[in-house]
């Protein structure tokens, strides 16, 4: 099929997602809770260490970091759900459709960006009832949002290709959080890079979730963005040339 009848079909399976999680808010826990405990913690548990008594300048700090981590989080759920939902059958109905191929998981992971709203609108009261204070305009605050997003977007067909290839939604979820874990507490999330080790630095300098935290921070809180922001699109670019027709293939050999 040509590329205008993948897209509508891929909004359309879009809008069903978008319907379950209206009919079903309980699905969101997790996206309000996660950045709600993480952003309390780090700057009422370790900000007063890590900052040297100053919580303020470090919930400047970590509020752009806690954002990235939270929807990092948020896109592993992805895979874990359609998992689920192959164990279904559900897809065998999707091929007994005339829609493309590709929709169905096109369409999950568009509906996943009501996740990601509602994960950084959460975090954005709290943050800024907290205290946090954008530096910067209305224009760079909504690049920032829709950086994350994108980001998140990226990273989620890592999620969704083992979705496909594993037959267990806790093994996907399994994975996924180890392979988080490290990239998120060995970047410049919580703490400065120049408080680093000389290594941890310089695997935070390549790290996509120090490079994109980065980028966050300079729209939100102003400074220089353009290197980070290059390397965080090279990221987004390299993931989705890798795990996008890996994905497909694997949906496709679980379709035969």
């Amino acid at each position: 099929m040509g590329l205008a009848q993948t897209v509508r079909h891929s909004l359309a399976l879009a809008g069903r997602g978008v319907t379950k999680f209206m009919k079903s808010p309980i699905q969101l826990v997790d996206v309000i809770l996660t950045p709600i405990i993480s952003l309390l913690m780090f700057v009422y548990l370790f900000g007063e260490a890590m900052s040297g008594g100053d919580t303020d300048g470090y919930l400047q700090l970590v509020t752009p970091g806690v954002m990235v981590m939270a929807v990092f989080q948020a896109s592993v759920g992805i895979g874990a759900s359609l998992c689920a939902d192959a164990s279904t059958g559900i897809f065998d109905r999707f091929r007994s459709m005339p829609i493309a191929r590709s929709s169905p998981l096109i369409g999950a992971v568009l509906a996943d960006i009501v996740r990601y709203v509602v994960c950084l609108g959460t975090l954005a009261v709290l943050a800024l009832a907290m205290g946090y204070r954008v530096e910067t305009g209305p224009v760079a605050t909504l690049a920032a949002l829709a950086l994350l997003i994108g980001f998140a977007l990226s990273f989620s067909w890592m999620s969704v290709y083992l979705g496909m290839l594993i037959k267990n939604p806790a093994s996907v979820q399994g994975l996924m959080t180890i392979l988080i874990l490290p990239l998120t507490f060995a970047s410049n999330v919580f703490v400065p890079r120049d408080d680093m080790a000389g290594w941890l630095q310089a695997w935070s300098d390549v790290n996509p979730v120090s490079l994109v935290a980065d980028a966050v921070r300079g729209l939100l809180n102003g400074g220089p963005v353009a290197g980070s922001l290059a390397g965080t699109f090279a990221w987004m670019a390299g993931v989705l040339v890798v795990f996008f027709p890996l994905a497909m293939r694997a949906y496709r050999k679980n379709a035969g």
